[in-house]
């Protein structure tokens, strides 16, 4: 027993100093017996019927992260394989939802309505034989169905046995569509009227135009004034010259031709004392996290607590060209009281552009600049990162964008580009004058991505410079604890990213300054409520369920992570710790503890049925956190 007790205490204090989490000894186990506990559970269940799903799940493993200076591996690798894999996963297949249901059944039989197309229609139309040919339903109760009272998707619904009568007719419930009519729960679509009038260049853009005007002759006038100095005015032909007619300032309004009677909006300028109002200070901010900051996904976050929510990063440029699937990005949903959306560019005109069509044809609270972004396909053009080290762009970006809001503009920073070169507290004092709200600022820089801790004392004493402009804290937070030394840094508030992926539930640990021991089962139903937000926001049928799938898998790739409070040796759990291999206290809470791509697919499967035949996925992410 004591030569046990012994080699526990070693293996404890080995996993320790390689970075990994401190677990009770009598939850560790090793990489084959955590898999052969989840295979022969699986053999119990429902997994003895179909080959195809177990080669589907037959998915190699990656392996496991390693240290990132181990003398062992030094002496070992070969100088070919010293450059690790890191980044994302960019050959990984991409397969279309639609790609998963063969024959789709049109839309016109389910709207009631004559088919536009006729015989050249590609859809079915024949519903007994869409029916025979469709995939099994899911489940027996429709979330939407019992929601709204209807079901939009109909037949092609994947829960039609709720709503469908033995001859194919769907059915209605009178109180509830009564009760949902006229409520609008998702905001911010992108109408085909808005849509074909970006796509044909007819938005008018006044205020964008006056500001650019500013711009264009402050640049006349600072390139010409050696011209000027060596050429005499041609007063011969009583015209002034170029230069003395541009002598506005940039808060001046040029002179532009009207037709028509004067009003207010001509002569009126809204006041920056006269915008919208934020208080921002001492609030909960989730994040705006490309593709698992979905609408659904923000959902589930305020339901727990989050206070501010920010949609994800849209590009500009397709923005204003009218991409559905980039408009999608700026939905809001009515249980998100104050939120954001992200915007990313490079130049002045597009930025300002963008924000009159933001400010004109979306409910927003604030709009956020993106000028942290890391990736190189946005860095290497100049955006994101790039406008830390472009402050005469990104001066003319906010001051623009300022000039055009009727919201408050914030900006979301890192401490820098290179990893020894700090930016943040040379560009803080600037962005308090060119009219900046709020400040976010992710304690690493762009070359660091997530390999070392945020720089918390930095971000305290940038906290002081931005004073009385609030600034907020982000990184590596990921329970109550880590929030409650955040705060004392002197941040106005804190943005959490990676730690509301892991765990959700870590806004309300932190406003209720505890440890939740959620349990396997808390944590199901939270994915299964994510799943229903997922079937409402994405569709019901075959096409939404599978993207709702895809979605799912992702956030599950960050999910995995975490480990049970009643399971650590050592509580809290850090960010920068990787969970090593432990059996939980139930076969689902060990199956959640999975990163083997399969076993995420298993989890789907309880909430949304088999997967299709061809189905295939890898994480986006990487997630190469733990080193």
């Amino acid at each position: 027993m004591e030569a046990v007790e012994l080699e526990t205490r070693a293996n404890e204090t080995n996993a320790v100093s390689k970075g990994e989490a401190a677990i009770k000894p009598e939850f560790l186990t090793t990489k084959e017996k955590f898999h052969h506990f989840i295979d022969s559970e699986l053999q119990k269940d429902h997994r003895d019927n179909s080959s195809d799903n177990e080669q589907l799940h037959e998915v190699p493993e990656p392996e496991p992260k390693k240290p990132k200076h181990d003398p062992q591996d030094e002496k070992t690798t070969a100088p070919a394989e010293s450059k690790r894999l890191r980044g994302q996963n960019k050959s990984r297949p991409h397969t279309k939802p639609t790609t998963y249901e063969e024959r789709r059944l049109c839309l016109s039989v389910l709207q009631n309505k004559d088919c536009s197309f006729g015989e050249k229609c590609y859809f079915l139309h024949d519903v007994a034989e869409y029916m025979r040919s469709k995939p099994a339903d899911i489940g027996e109760r429709c979330y939407l169905y019992d929601t709204f009272g209807k079901c939009g998707y109909g037949l092609s619904c994947r829960f039609a046995k709720a709503h469908t009568t033995p001859h194919y007719q769907t059915l209605e419930k009178a109180e509830l569509v009564k009760a949902n009519e006229g409520r609008t729960a998702v905001k911010n679509s992108l109408s085909k009227e808005l849509q074909n009038s970006l796509r044909k260049r007819k938005v008018v853009f006044r205020k964008s135009e006056e500001y650019l005007k500013t711009l264009s002759k402050n640049k006349d006038q600072t390139c010409g004034k050696d011209v000027c100095a060596t050429k005499e005015p041609d007063d011969a032909g009583g015209k002034r010259p170029a230069s003395e007619e541009s002598q506005s300032g940039p808060d001046e309004r040029p002179l532009v031709k009207t037709v028509g009677p004067v009003t207010d909006a001509d002569v009126i300028k809204l006041r920056p004392c006269e915008k919208k109002k934020v208080d921002f200070r001492d609030k909960l901010y989730l994040a705006p996290l490309t593709t698992c900051g979905n609408l659904p996904f923000r959902r589930v976050c305020k339901r727990f607590g989050a206070d501010i929510t920010c949609g994800e990063m849209a590009v500009c440029t397709n923005l204003l060209q009218g991409q559905q699937s980039e408009w999608a990005l700026l939905k809001r949903h009515e249980s998100e009281d104050l939120f954001g959306v992200q915007v990313e560019g490079c130049f002045p005109d597009t930025m300002t552009k963008c924000a009159e069509l933001i400010n004109q044809n979306a409910e927003v609270d604030f709009v956020d600049i993106n000028s942290g972004c890391p990736i190189d396909l946005i860095y290497k053009k100049g955006g994101g990162c790039g406008l830390m080290t472009r402050t005469r762009k990104l001066e003319q970006i906010i001051r623009g964008m300022n000039h055009v809001l009727d919201v408050p503009l914030t900006v979301k920073i890192r401490t820098g580009v290179q990893e020894k070169s700090n930016l943040a507290h040379k560009l803080i004092p600037e962005m308090k004058s060119w009219g900046v709200s709020l400040i976010t600022l992710h304690g690493r820089s762009r070359e660091q991505r997530y390999t070392k801790l945020a720089d918390w004392d930095y971000i305290g004493s940038c906290a002081e410079l931005a004073r009385p402009v609030p600034l907020f804290g982000n990184g590596d937070i990921l329970s109550y604890e880590d929030a409650v030394k955040a705060k004392q840094t002197g941040v106005s508030g804190i943005m959490i990213a990676r730690g509301a992926l892991i765990k959700p539930w870590i806004f309300t640990e932190i406003k209720e300054s505890r440890h939740w021991d959620i349990s396997s089962g808390e944590r199901l139903d939270v994915l299964k409520d994510f799943t229903n937000f997922g079937l409402e926001h994405w569709g019901s049928d075959t096409r939404g369920v599978e993207k709702t799938r895809s979605f799912l898998l992702e956030w599950l790739s960050f999910m995995c992570r975490y480990i049970p409070v009643g399971l650590l040796e050592r509580v809290p759990q850090r960010i920068n710790e990787r969970p090593p291999y432990y059996l939980g206290r139930n076969h689902l809470e060990t199956l959640m503890a999975s990163q083997n791509v399969g076993d995420w697919v298993q989890i789907s499967e309880m909430l949304l049925g088999p997967v299709p035949n061809n189905f295939k996925f890898l994480p986006k992410h990487k997630a190469n956190a733990y080193k």
